[in-house]
């Protein structure tokens, strides 16, 4: 089987740098040996103008079978003589993905220490796979990349030329073209779609493949129009499997849209020219004015109550003067995409030392919560109903009782100078209400009261002299009196 990428260069920029991307020199014809046979890389032109790297696979289909041999086969065909007798040696599958990963595994990932700046930008690429087989036929192939960025072409190889009226073959030869997408995310796509074509595995699907789909499909996947058909084919329609894929590709989906929601609401009043800077986004104003007040109240343990996927938290922990992060979340699902987001499982011992995530409702006292010095509520008091927020109050203020509590919520005051926001709506749909500013001091200040806060508030984002700041904050610190009776 074969494929074959190639890409464009200009003076500045010749073709042949696709051979340091690809981390294989254009002048050698290198060969891997892989658990079913010899892939080869070669490159049929290398110059300044344009470069060609062809991926050559040998597949040994004597050694396939005896490798599957009382395993399961994902899909693929069970009759004795199938196993030796099918089109595995010649067209685009599992068994290329597989080799594409293992040849081109630091391309996939993005590294390239030769070109680190080349390897991070678009290249103008062009994908050849002569065979491949797709199920579903040519609107399927296109259904798969189209979303993607890529212009396809998917030509229906027939039977037998030499009679046409058997029809087509269930085979493509498929033509990508893009000049939008890195080459790591082309090799992400095909590292994917190639077998979810084939939608037959040439090895046995175990649950750590939900783990590889999710790598390779990261930033791309979670919003694909044809993810449940991507994902059942890739996990040879495993259901328990797929049903956890599907769950960890909605977190990670919400995960990367909550904030670009939050965006879009925050930057939706236009600049007054075409020319003026974008404003920074009110999710990076509303960490940088928790993280200052942090700083200056000289908290070095802190909670963050609510952490949902992490954001906060990885922002804390790139702070040194802040010796002890504890992430508490209720959702157990919000705390497995917050540790992959803080590469949990890859931190150095030191770094690891200073992070705990941990499930917790915030609507009842927890003896964990006690003897830390900050804890952050940010955007977190809107999604509880009104009549919870007493349980709220006690479990944080009157149970947990740090020395310093700060408290983020949307101001409803300034959602009219979005327009972008429907009068009479909330930001998100999960918030049960937003609060005016003297809404929102009113509860500041009768909090304070009952458990020995003083209370300040700023402003987050621009500060409109009628409506006010997008985000209110309230800065909660134990009164000296209180403090003392702790001590």
């Amino acid at each position: 089987m074969f494929l074959t990428i190639s890409t464009t260069g200009v003076p500045e920029r010749p073709a042949t740098d696709l051979g340091f991307l690809l981390h294989k020199h254009p002048d050698r014809a290198q060969a891997f040996s892989t658990s079913y046979g010899t892939a080869h890389v070669l490159y049929p032109e290398a110059d300044a103008d344009r470069c060609t790297a062809a991926l050559l696979l040998e597949v040994d289909a004597v050694a396939l079978v005896r490798r599957n041999k009382g395993k399961g086969r994902g899909g693929a065909p069970d009759a004795a003589l199938a196993q030796y007798v099918n089109d595995r040696p010649y067209a685009a599958s599992s068994l290329l993905a597989v080799a594409l990963s293992a040849v081109f595994s630091s391309a996939m990932r993005g590294v390239c220490d030769a070109l680190p700046d080349r390897a991070a930008q678009p290249l103008p690429l062009h994908i050849e796979v002569p065979a491949l087989p797709a199920r579903g036929g040519p609107a399927v192939v296109h259904a798969l990349f189209e979303p993607l960025g890529w212009t396809v072409t998917a030509e229906p190889v027939p039977l037998d030329d030499r009679f046409p009226e058997w029809g087509d073959s269930r085979y493509v030869r498929l033509v990508l073209e893009s000049e939008t997408l890195t080459l790591a995310a082309a090799l992400r796509h095909l590292y994917v779609l190639l077998p979810v074509l084939d939608d037959a595995k040439h090895y046995w699907v175990a649950p750590d493949e939900v783990d590889k789909l999710l790598r390779a499909g990261e930033g791309w996947l979670p919003g694909h129009p044809e993810q449940k058909l991507i994902t059942s084919r890739y996990l040879s329609r495993r259901w328990s499997l797929t049903r956890d894929a599907m769950e960890r590709l909605e977190l990670a989906r919400l995960a990367e849209t909550d904030d670009s929601q939050a965006e879009e609401i925050d930057n939706a009043v236009e600049a007054d020219t075409e020319e003026a800077p974008q404003p920074t986004p009110l999710a990076v104003l509303r960490r940088d004015a928790i993280l200052t007040a942090l700083r200056a109240s000289g908290a070095a343990r802190v909670l963050d109550l609510g952490c949902g996927q992490g954001q906060l938290v990885q922002a804390l922990l790139k702070d040194v003067r802040f010796t002890e992060i504890v992430g508490v979340d209720v959702s157990m699902r919000a705390l497995t995409v917050a540790a992959r987001r803080l590469k949990l499982d890859r931190l150095g011992e030191r770094q690891a030392s200073r992070l705990q995530l941990i499930q917790g409702s915030l609507l009842y006292t927890d003896r964990r919560l006690k003897g830390y010095d900050a804890a952050v509520l940010s955007e977190v008091i809107e999604h509880l109903d009104l009549p919870r927020l007493p349980a709220l109050e006690y479990a944080v203020f009157g149970a947990a009782r740090p020395r310093t509590v700060v408290v983020t919520t949307p101001n409803v005051e300034y959602n009219v100078r979005w327009e972008s926001l429907p009068a009479g709506h909330v930001r998100h749909g999960d918030h049960r209400f937003e609060w005016t500013r003297a809404q929102f001091r009113a509860w500041a200040e009768a909090v304070a009261a009952r458990h020995g806060y003083a209370v300040e508030y700023r402003p987050v984002g621009p500060d409109d002299p009628e409506v006010g700041p997008p985000t209110q904050l309230a800065l909660f610190t134990l009164t000296a009196d209180e403090e003392a009776k702790a001590a």
